[in-house]
């Protein structure tokens, strides 16, 4: 449990060096990203160990084939009813937050054209994407409890959306993110789930709440998160019109400051523009292969920018 962005960076810093070193023991090296640009599934083989072959035998190659990587995002929230609320406003974001961190534009050797391959590999399972929103804790409950009741789950985890609460912690995970490839653009997402839950709880704590969007509108902004990352345009629902990607991170930015400073997350949530003017994992290991044409090289720039800071 880290208490602010601080502790977490010291942490991913920890653990990505201690992986680093277990790798390079064994000849490897490591590369932090949504998919690997050409590693086949089909040639994997799945963990032994824990829930993993009871996954296989369940998902069969739906399962199989999930030879991708993404980053989740708990904050602590222990009131249930408040859990549901933030929830349910917190989904408008999430398209936003996925565009951010776009590191998958590769799939079994072939540019997909897309900057988050990994979100449509990962949609093929069961109970994904934006979720619906929820009446209350007792109706999330409700629906949890039928899904159960009728086998249709083993257990609650098994609920794969890109937000939901945590089975295991009093948290809010917010799991939508593509594996961030730099160390500084790990901490930019966590940094920016924390201001957005913070403020949304905020506005509650002010009776006020933000508006909340049907699913099937939400989904036309993730599509093109997936499709675009922050290259293109979301649609602003309350304006009823597009917006350029860099304007709505703008937007973002100036309704959370008056929480960033409390939070001490200032540096890490304003690195977004440091996104935008540099290009996603996604955008820069495209550029390296339009440079080379060798899915190889790409993949030394992904060792290498996992890489960065951690000496």
């Amino acid at each position: 449990i880290c208490r602010n962005v601080q502790e977490a960076r010291r942490e991913v810093i920890r653990m990505r060096r201690s992986i680093f070193e277990l790798a390079e023991r064994g000849g490897l090296w490591v590369a932090a990203a949504g998919t690997h640009p050409f590693s086949s599934w089909a040639r994997q083989e799945i963990s032994p160990f824990g829930r993993y072959p009871e996954l296989a035998r369940f998902l069969q190659d739906v399962g199989r084939r999930l030879l991708i990587f993404g980053m989740h995002v708990h904050v602590g929230i222990a009131d249930q009813e408040l859990l549901i609320e933030v929830m349910n406003q917190i989904r408008y974001f999430l398209p936003h937050l996925l565009a951010l961190s776009t590191s998958s534009p590769f799939w079994h050797g072939r540019d997909t054209g897309l900057k988050s391959y990994r979100s449509v590999v990962f949609e093929s399972l069961p109970r994904t994407g934006i979720p619906q929103q929820f009446g209350s804790y007792a109706d999330y409950r409700s629906y949890v409890d039928l899904l159960l009741a009728t086998g249709s789950l083993a257990e609650p985890t098994h609920i794969w959306w890109d937000v939901r609460p945590s089975e295991k912690f009093p948290t809010l995970e917010v799991r939508i993110p593509d594996m961030c490839t730099r160390v500084d653009e790990t901490l930019c997402l966590a940094a920016l789930v924390q201001a957005i839950v913070v403020k949304l709880v905020r506005l509650r704590q002010a009776n006020q709440t933000w508006r909340l969007y049907r699913k099937h509108l939400l989904d036309e902004n993730k599509w093109r998160a997936v499709r675009y990352g922050i290259a293109d345009k979301l649609i602003d629902f309350g304006k009823a019109e597009e917006v350029p990607f860099p304007a709505l991170i703008e937007e973002l930015l100036a309704w959370v400051d008056d929480v960033v400073d409390e939070l001490g997350s200032r540096a890490e949530v304003e690195y977004a523009r440091t996104i935008l003017r540099q290009g996603t994992s996604a955008d820069r290991q495209l550029d390296v292969y339009r440079r080379t044409g060798d899915l190889q090289a790409v993949v030394d720039h992904v060792v290498e920018e996992t890489r960065e800071g951690l000496e």
